[in-house]
């Protein structure tokens, strides 16, 4: 059995000092007065701007919604069940966005951009804030390319351009997302990519609209943005 000696220790010391390198990083953090219903209220952080995306000690992202004079509110995009009085609150320095890119194309994904079909990461250098201000009227491209939803009786009796918004409203069950996801798969081949976004449905609903794009390789050219049931009110 070998003895290290002093000089060998004092030697190690001496070469960990000489390389140590110090890194200091300052982070303004605040604490948790009230949360509940999917909303926080944050004491000591001074200096947040609205719609800056702060992160709470359980990993659960939050957006500043509300400035007072003493604390701010935020709505949090996640569950609150690992937040309570007095858990901490750092700021990102980050406005509320999201990554976008053609990566996206095919896949589906939450209300923060994550991926939920198990298919692995999604790899993109872009990024988009949420809070972004919409082109002019004189920015934007005339709409004059038409686009055929595949119902002949409302292709032939309202003409829809590419570019234009345009309204399905009916009651319940009278088959307003049939004829979204028809128009959906009518745009194979034609250079569209279409994005639907499901707010407040079921998990089984999704998975059925999922399948069904699918079936008809419509998936190769859509994007599923969904915010189920199950989900905090913010999402």
């Amino acid at each position: 059995m070998s003895s290290i000696s002093s000089e060998d220790i004092i030697s190690i010391l001496k070469s960990e000092i000489e390389n140590y390198n110090l890194e200091t990083n300052d982070q303004e953090t605040g604490t948790v007065l009230y949360v509940g219903d999917g909303i926080a209220t944050v004491y000591g952080i001074d200096h947040a701007m609205y719609g800056e995306i702060i992160l709470f000690d359980s990993d659960v992202k939050g957006m500043v919604q509300d400035i007072r004079k003493t604390e701010i509110g935020c709505i949090l995009f996640g569950k609150d069940t690992g937040i309570r009085e007095g858990s901490k609150v750092v700021r990102t320095g980050k406005m509320a966005g999201i990554p976008v890119g053609e990566a996206y194309i095919g896949r589906i994904v939450d209300a923060l951009g994550a991926p939920i079909d198990g298919k692995g990461e999604i790899i993109t250098t872009e990024y988009r804030p949420i809070e972004h201000q919409a082109p002019g009227i004189v920015e934007r491209k005339s709409v004059n390319v038409p686009m055929e939803t595949g119902i002949l009786a409302i292709d032939s009796m309202f003409p829809i351009g590419r570019g234009q918004r345009e309204l399905i409203i009916g009651d319940r069950q009278t088959g307003k997302t049939s004829i979204a996801i028809d128009t959906i798969i009518n745009q194979k081949g034609k250079d569209v990519i279409c994005v639907y976004v499901a707010i407040g449905q079921k998990a089984s609903t999704v998975a059925k609209l999922v399948n069904t794009l699918s079936k008809n390789d419509a998936m190769d050219y859509s994007i599923i943005v969904s915010a189920m049931a199950s989900d905090s009110a913010p999402l």
